[in-house]
């Protein structure tokens, strides 16, 4: 019997479809330093975020037949390194990705109305200082007119320009590789479909021209917005980071907020996880949320599912 640890957890209806299927499963969680000496009791791993399996994991366990991501990002794992020793790593990229688009769309809508920072005074000061803090409030904007940059147009990217064109906003939308540039969009109840073009741009184009500008690229060696970047953004952009940690020089960023040519930050992902610099957790123009990206209902069901059946289907064949 095929024996799976789902060591950051899965969906109930995952676990349900593995074990209908003739499979054990097993939801308790090993801490990560204890992985090389117990894994070999499992046949696969599934994992989130939090449990890295790297190539010593793998080479402390020759009895592991599959790898599994509750996922977009396969970052915790060394997937190459697992394909040289015959072991595949499945994710599940499709699943969370209106969750996040969301969450990216929360984040703006708290920097522009400053939601963060109100929210943090109103219990301090507002029986004494409402009217103040009112005024301070003030000056927000719309999202409707303005244009968002999306570096990286995936799934979530393409989920991101959806919604952002359903708000009325103007779309450039750039990636690493070729990609197309239309997407599907659905109106009202009746389920009509629609394809919608947005302009696809260079990296310099929406650093330059972008209001907001949203991230969804695989984690990469350096920065993909560090001081040079900001430097040249319009004055006044918000940033969003839903995607992966490092892709915005963090200390760049809090000198960018200072200055007030970033206006504000959404993150939702960090250098340091699970201990993000104070620097960040403290800035007040900055909404912060702990890498909760694909933590819906929906999204758990959707990834738990569709991870059963990957490791489903390899295991039949």
């Amino acid at each position: 019997m095929i024996k799976i640890l789902a060591n950051d957890g899965i969906d109930p209806i995952g676990k349900k479809l593995l074990e209908e299927a003739g499979f054990t499963v097993d939801t308790t969680n090993i801490p990560q330093d204890e992985l090389p000496a117990r894994l070999n009791e499992y046949d696969v791993i599934t994992v989130r975020s939090a449990t890295k399996v790297r190539q010593a994991l793998i080479d402390a366990t020759p009895n592991l037949k599959a790898i599994g991501r509750g996922g977009v990002g396969v970052d915790n794992i060394d997937v190459a390194y697992a394909k040289e020793k015959g072991i595949p790593t499945y994710n599940t990229p499709a699943s969370s990705s209106l969750s996040v688009a969301e969450l990216v769309f929360a984040h703006l809508f708290t920097g522009i109305r400053f939601l963060q920072d109100s929210n943090r005074k109103m219990p301090i000061d507002g029986n004494t200082k409402f009217n103040d803090l009112k005024k301070a409030y003030a000056k927000g904007i719309e999202l409707r007119g303005k244009t968002i940059g999306i570096l990286g147009f995936g799934r979530i990217g393409r989920e991101v320009a959806k919604i952002a064109i359903g708000l009325g906003m103007d779309v450039l939308a750039y990636d690493l590789f070729a990609f197309n540039p239309e997407v599907e969009i659905v109106l009202g109840s009746g389920g009509t479909k629609v394809n919608v073009a947005v302009k696809a741009a260079t990296l310099d184009e929406i650093i330059a021209q972008a209001d907001f500008i949203t991230l969804h690229t695989p984690f990469i060696d350096k920065p993909l917005l560090g001081a040079d970047e900001l430097a040249r953004t319009k004055k006044g952009v918000g940033l969003v980071n839903c995607s992966r940690g490092g892709l915005i020089d963090e200390q760049a960023l809090i000198e960018a907020l200072d200055s007030g040519k970033v206006s504000f930050a959404g993150l939702d992902v960090f250098n340091d996880e699970p201990t993000p610099a104070e620097f960040l957790l403290k800035h007040p123009k900055i909404s912060l949320t702990p890498h909760i990206g694909a933590a819906t209902n929906e999204a758990q069901e959707r990834i738990g599912t569709e991870l059963a059946n990957l490791i489903i289907s390899h295991f039949k064949q």
